[in-house]
């Protein structure tokens, strides 16, 4: 139907009324998708004491199982950055949830700690991980054209609302009725989402009768060459310089965040005499100021070389954590969630534009599936020695500061980062 006819319809590039583009229905069940799968990975911080008060394994074991999900959460990514590519973000998407059901599921009959590393470190690690940022750039590389970085910076924000939603509300589940109860709503969470994902979620544009959202002013603009660039094979990245200072810088990002801070804090709070409940609803508030910051840094990302933003990003977290131990009362606790959560998923949008402006936007699927395997390698090794520091010397001192000197070292990497568009994969 004509545009300006007054009459609802569709254009190939626009959608309902000549504006409203099916691409923002399919960022919109994506970010639903990141958000609960996000918004079930902050049940490790949640565990960790009331396993340790019901079945009496200690810290480090515990910290261990949590290792070993994040491990396996990371292995998702690459694994849903093949699969992605020859399935689709629909059927990655279903078969993911339901593999998360299936983990918090057997995490309702646990009774050993081998059981806690098969549902929780295994199932859930890999369902959750087959549904993260690697999966939302495919989505925003193949559904728009434009305002991509505000798009991946929505995506990355989806992990700060899981928090924002998910954290106090499991502490207050867990409060009233125990771990279980809260786990037990997690899954009915995962379950309902199942429906949108059937019945919205498509693979592509032309599935629609659609071109992606601003194809026809990219067209206008010239062929990007992050387009033209064919598939760059995994051994030929692993010889590049960039590609290991990308997976190093994000290494120390996932030791820096969901390693340390995402699994510790709030046990680490606990233990100076800090009220759960309380502490939960503050790093809520982290969530607010993640979101804040990373559609910030979506936003910046298509304006500001995406190299000093990382450095900034990093040694303004590495200072932030450096603070830590010096946190004594509640107020403190409020500042540190407020000046840490700006940049706590921050980093995501301009590393995903790294990769694809160093090889390719072809190449994101599978290279920055790996780069983002390191992050969590990154994170499960600081969620298990956080785990051992503490038990070891009595508090997490050591561990905070072993992350704000990696924070600066990650900084360093940014900046070293090949700052022209595509070149030659030269080592």
């Amino acid at each position: 139907m004509a545009e300006g006819d007054g009459r609802i319809g569709f254009s190939a590039n626009r959608g309902v009324a000549g504006r409203w583009h099916y691409a923002w229905v399919v960022a919109l069940v994506t970010f639903g998708v990141l958000l609960v799968s996000a918004g079930v990975r902050t049940a490790s911080t949640v565990l960790i004491n009331p396993l340790e008060s019901e079945f009496g394994w200690s810290r480090a074991s515990i910290s261990l199982a949590a290792g070993v999900s994040i491990l396996w959460f990371g292995l998702g990514a690459p694994l849903s950055g093949l699969l992605v590519e020859r399935f689709g973000p629909r059927r990655i998407m279903l078969g993911a949830l339901t593999l998360i059901m299936v983990g918090l599921g057997g995490m309702l009959a646990l009774r050993t700690l081998w059981q806690l590393h098969l549902w929780w470190g295994v199932v859930v690690g890999i369902g959750t991980g087959a549904v993260t940022n690697v999966l939302g750039a495919t989505v925003a590389h193949r559904w728009f054209r434009t305002n991509r970085g505000m798009v991946l910076g929505l995506f990355s924000a989806a992990a700060a609302a899981g928090q924002l939603l998910f954290l106090p509300t499991m502490m207050g589940l867990t409060s009233a009725g125990g771990w279980r109860m809260a786990i037990g709503v997690s899954a009915l969470a995962v379950g309902a989402l199942l429906i949108p994902v059937a019945l919205l979620m498509r693979d592509r544009p032309e599935e629609k009768g659609l071109r992606p959202l601003g194809e026809d002013a990219a067209a206008q603009a010239g062929l990007d060459p992050l387009d033209a660039a064919p598939a760059l094979p995994l051994a030929q990245a692993l010889q590049t310089r960039d590609f290991w200072l990308l997976a190093g810088s994000f290494f120390i990002c996932g030791y820096t965040t969901n390693g340390l801070i995402g699994t510790h804090l709030l046990p680490h709070a606990i233990d100076h005499g800090f009220d759960g409940v309380m502490v939960a609803g503050t790093v809520s508030m982290m969530g607010v100021m993640n979101i804040v910051g990373t559609l910030a840094s979506g936003w910046l990302s298509d304006r500001v070389d995406n190299r000093w933003l990382l450095a900034m990003y990093y040694a303004f977290r590495a200072v932030a954590i450096a603070l830590l131990p010096f946190v004594l009362d509640m107020r403190g606790l409020l500042i540190f969630a407020i000046i840490y959560g700006l940049d706590w998923v921050a980093t995501v949008p301009p590393t995903i534009n790294l990769t694809a402006m160093r090889f390719g936007k072809a190449s994101v699927g599978i290279l920055f599936g790996w780069i983002f395997f390191s992050h969590m390698v990154g994170a499960a090794v600081a969620a298990y020695t956080g785990g051992v520091m503490r038990d070891a010397l009595g508090d997490y001192t050591l561990a905070f500061y072993s992350a704000a000197l990696l924070g600066f070292i990650a900084a360093a990497f940014s900046v070293g980062i090949t700052p022209a568009r595509i070149q030659p994969a030269q080592s």
